[in-house]
């Protein structure tokens, strides 16, 4: 899976002349309305040689609310299109220097800080954060590090309304150090910090690979789950029924625990129309 940050920058770098060439709005056919259960977003990084403007034109024209792993930079063009960044980025170092190691918090604290008053400004909620690569820390120093750096932000984090989200990673594939890597962990750091200002951001295709039973982890620990990210399975590619896991099954799952957060889609397509292989996998959620 690419960097996501390297891919952001060489995609925004580039020009609409694309796969998708001069698509505009105005272009497109307009699309079958959603049932709209599941409020969808997008995560730019996926879909190479997609301009911001060529993704936010087919969100708003499939109806869905925002764009995932976005900075302060690009939020204007999502403004322009009345859409909303349902997961921030930007604060992060790495997703390997996280949390997990005392060293880094000066940074992240710095970081954090900055991006949490401009989502304060901007109205916006969610930002992504990482536990970073073990590196020979343990489990619970791992642990307990997270809670000793993450607790100086969540202030700030509270009074602007902003949720730090961890991202759960799978360690058996690219990122095979990473440290919040399973489930359990993920939910114990949520409760040890007990703060409706930090949830995890469960991965759909990251918790598959690390431990599978999906739907039954959700329904046990939905409470510490502020939002979802998909991906088919094994490859990370559109989700249909060719794939391991059933998403429309997984989706009823989300929305019987009462979730009214986002779910992203962020799979690699394989086909040159980017755009509507985007709506297939829109369409295959939204149930």
């Amino acid at each position: 899976m690419s960097n996501r940050r390297s891919a952001i920058k060489i995609m925004v770098a580039g020009t609409a002349a694309g796969v998708m060439g001069s698509f505009t709005l105005a272009d497109a056919k307009p699309a079958p309305k959603l049932k709209g259960n599941i409020k969808q977003s997008a995560a730019l990084w996926c879909f190479k040689n997609v301009t911001i403007d060529q993704l936010c034109a087919t969100a708003k024209r499939l109806g869905l609310a925002g764009i995932d792993l976005i900075g302060p930079k690009d939020w204007p063009t999502l403004k322009q299109y009345g859409l909303t960044c349902t997961m921030c980025n930007g604060a992060e170092n790495t997703m390997i220097d996280g949390w997990n190691t005392k060293t880094n918090h000066p940074e992240l604290i710095k970081r954090y800080s900055d991006m949490i008053e401009l989502m304060g400004k901007e109205g916006y909620k969610n930002l992504i954060c990482f536990s970073g690569n073990r590196r020979g820390i343990d489990n619970e120093t791992g642990m307990n590090n997270c809670i000793e750096g993450l607790k100086q932000i969540l202030p700030l984090a509270r009074k602007h309304n902003v949720v730090i989200m961890m991202e759960l990673i799978n360690s058996k594939l690219r990122y095979t150090d990473y440290q919040c890597d399973h489930s359990a962990w993920a939910v114990e750091l949520c409760k040890r910090i007990d703060s409706e200002n930090f949830k995890i951001l469960y991965d759909i295709f990251h918790a598959q690979v690390a431990e599978g039973d999906i739907v039954r982890t959700i329904q046990a620990n939905h409470q510490y789950f502020g939002h979802y990210h998909t991906g088919g399975l094994p490859d990370r590619h559109t989700m249909d029924d060719t794939q391991e896991l059933n998403y429309p099954a997984i989706m009823k799952a989300i929305l019987a625990t009462g979730y009214k957060g986002y779910v992203g889609q962020e799979f690699v397509p394989l086909e040159d129309d980017k755009m509507a292989e985007l709506e297939k996998a829109v369409r295959y959620c939204d149930v």
